[in-house]
């Protein structure tokens, strides 16, 4: 095993397409962290669950966990809105402010289980092909970039907007080193690669001397934390999320072409998690 890191920052997202919150530790098991993606948008016209990636206004709002006396989840989450209002979920005015704010009608909705409600995960469809088209828009690149291969999509992935019982799009857990932001950094100064944009659920904090895009020479190796091993899976390719407006951050078109040109349009990786512990800011990082 190869020491890489150690972990800098811990993210939890409760709520899917909105900001999230920095953790000093938490939970991690095969579902991702716990407490992540608990619960999501959707649209009442498509009867679809939203992201960030059809609706960036979400990005402007930031969720987490409601937790009780003993620091434990309550299973609600509570979201700032971007005028500094706070609503729990549970509010009877907590959808319409949020409709109103997106301007889409929109329901906060929880997880709830793939084998009582299939038709709640899965994807709209006004007709055969339109669903592709606009999946394929979200990724804003411009004439000439390459996209991802979005016309062999897997099956599941084509039926259902999320893992089916899930509200994750691709994995539980992405991960992004210190060692890509710098790295990206370094290609465009001018551009905020605050870390925040990307999303992670771990930030590693790589090792002096390491350069470039170090965690995509770990896919197909396992990574280490504590008792749970975490398999690097694939990298994570970038779409137009990445450059909008979120708290605290202005839009960046040059971001996403950063990385399309230069990061092979990746940017971060996607993890399976086999075990479950505690992890921790500071836990080292071990690869193999």
């Amino acid at each position: 095993m190869q020491k890489v890191g150690t972990i800098q920052s811990i993210w939890r997202y409760p709520v899917k397409g909105m900001a999230g919150e920095s953790l000093s530790q938490c939970r991690l098991g095969a579902g991702g962290i716990t407490g992540d993606r608990t619960w999501a948008v959707q649209d009442c016209q498509r009867q679809e669950i939203q992201s960030c990636k059809f609706r960036p206004g979400l990005l402007q709002y930031r969720a987490r966990q409601r937790l009780n006396e003993q620091g434990e989840l309550t299973g609600a989450v509570e979201i700032t809105f971007p005028d500094g209002s706070v609503l729990a979920s549970g509010n009877p005015a907590i959808d319409q402010q949020i409709s109103s704010a997106i301007g889409h009608a929109s329901a906060l909705q929880a997880l709830r289980p793939f084998a009582d409600d299939a038709g709640f995960y899965r994807r709209y469809k006004a007709d055969a092909t339109t669903w592709l088209q606009e999946l394929k828009a979200t990724f804003d690149r411009e004439p000439g970039e390459p996209l991802p291969d979005l016309d062999n999509l897997p099956a599941e992935m084509q039926e259902y907007v999320a893992l089916p019982g899930t509200f994750f799009l691709v994995s539980p857990m992405h991960i992004l080193t210190t060692a890509s932001l710098q790295h990206m950094q370094s290609i465009n100064p001018a551009a905020d690669w605050h870390v925040e944009r990307f999303r992670p659920n771990l930030v590693i904090e790589s090792l002096p001397g390491m350069q470039g895009l170090v965690e995509q020479s770990w896919l197909g190796k396992q990574m280490r934390i504590g008792n749970i091993t975490i398999d690097c899976a694939g990298p994570a390719p970038r779409c137009g999320a990445v450059t909008r407006a979120q708290s605290q951050l202005g839009d960046d078109k040059s971001i996403l072409r950063s990385i399309v040109r230069e990061a092979e349009q990746n940017l971060g990786i996607y993890g399976a998690i086999d075990g479950e512990d505690l992890i921790r800011v500071g836990d080292e990082v071990l690869v193999f």
